[in-house]
C-alpha cells in the first residue's frame, strides 16, 4: 500500500493551493477584461453633470466588484489630472482650452436656474434674463470655469444690464447667501441638489432659449479606455 509522507502531504496541500490560485487569477482576469472587475478612475468638478450620482449608482448595481477612485477639482486641474493618468475620464465644464492631446468624449447640457429665497420676491417656474435684470445678483465662480463669463455673455447678447453685486466661489457658501434673502443668484441645474434642506426657490431661465451650461467627459486622445471606462462610457449613452 502506497503512503504519502509527511512531506508529500505537505507538498500535496500546497498544490491545492496553487490549483485555487490559479483558478481565482483566471476568473479574476476574465472579470477584469469584460469590465466585471477593475477599477473606475473618474474626476469630478465642482458642477459636475446633473444625474451624475444616479448613473454611478446604476453602475454600481451592474458591476458590484468595480471599485472606484473620484477626485473633485477644478476643470483646469482635471485636464492635468487626465493628462498624467491619475484618472482616466473627467467631467469639466466647458468652453475649456483642452489642447491637442485631450478629446472630449461625450457632451451634456443643461439649462441655467434662477435661485432665490422663499422668503424674497416669488417667480413662477420660468423667467427670463430680462424678468430678473434689476434683482442683487451673486454669480458662482470658481477658477477654470466658464459659468460665470456665460452667464455675462447671455446678458449682453440680449443687451440687458444685470444688478451684479459680486460673485463667489463656495458653492455651499453662495446657496447659503441665497438662502438668508442676501442675494439672488443663476447656477447650471447641476448645482440644484445642493439645495436641500435650504430655504430657495428655483425658476429654468427659458429666455433666451440657448441660454445652456455646458460639460463634457474628456480622456486621452488616441488612448484605448481600461474595460471599466468602456463600460462606463455605454452606461453613460
Amino acid at each position: 500500500v502506497l503512503e504519502l509522507t509527511e512531506a508529500g502531504k505537505t507538498l500535496y496541500a500546497y498544490a491545492l493551493q496553487m490549483v485555487e490560485l490559479m483558478e481565482e487569477a483566471r476568473t479574476e482576469v476574465k472579470e477584469v477584461g469584460i469590465g466585471a472587475n477593475g477599477r473606475l478612475t473618474i474626476g469630478v468638478n465642482t458642477f459636475s453633470a446633473a444625474g451624475l450620482p444616479e448613473v454611478l449608482r446604476r453602475f454600481r448595481e451592474l458591476y458590484p466588484k468595480v471599485t472606484y477612485k473620484i477626485q473633485q477639482n477644478e476643470s483646469s486641474h482635471l485636464c492635468r489630472l487626465v493628462r498624467d493618468r491619475a484618472v482616466e475620464l473627467a467631467f469639466v465644464r466647458l468652453p475649456l482650452e483642452l489642447g491637442d492631446d485631450l478629446t472630449v468624449l461625450r457632451h451634456f447640457s443643461e439649462p441655467y436656474y434662477l435661485i432665490t429665497s422663499e422668503n424674497g420676491k416669488s417667480f413662477g417656474p420660468e423667467v427670463s434674463l430680462a424678468d430678473i435684470q434689476d434683482l442683487p445678483l451673486l454669480l458662482p465662480s470658481t477658477q477654470g470655469l466658464g459659468v460665470h463669463d456665460s452667464i455675462l455673455e447671455a446678458f449682453s447678447r440680449s443687451r440687458l444690464h444685470p444688478n451684479l453685486v459680486g460673485e463667489c466661489s463656495d458653492i455651499s457658501l453662495l446657496i447659503s447667501l441665497v438662502s438668508s434673502g442676501f442675494c439672488s443668484s443663476i447656477v447650471p441645474a447641476a448645482l440644484l441638489a445642493r439645495r436641500e434642506g435650504r430655504a430657495v426657490r428655483a425658476s429654468r431661465i427659458s429666455h433666451p432659449a440657448d441660454m445652456t451650461s455646458s460639460a463634457g467627459l474628456i480622456g486621452l486622445k488616441n488612448h484605448r479606455l481600461s474595460k471599466a471606462a468602456q463600460n462606463f462610457m455605454d452606461l453613460l449613452r
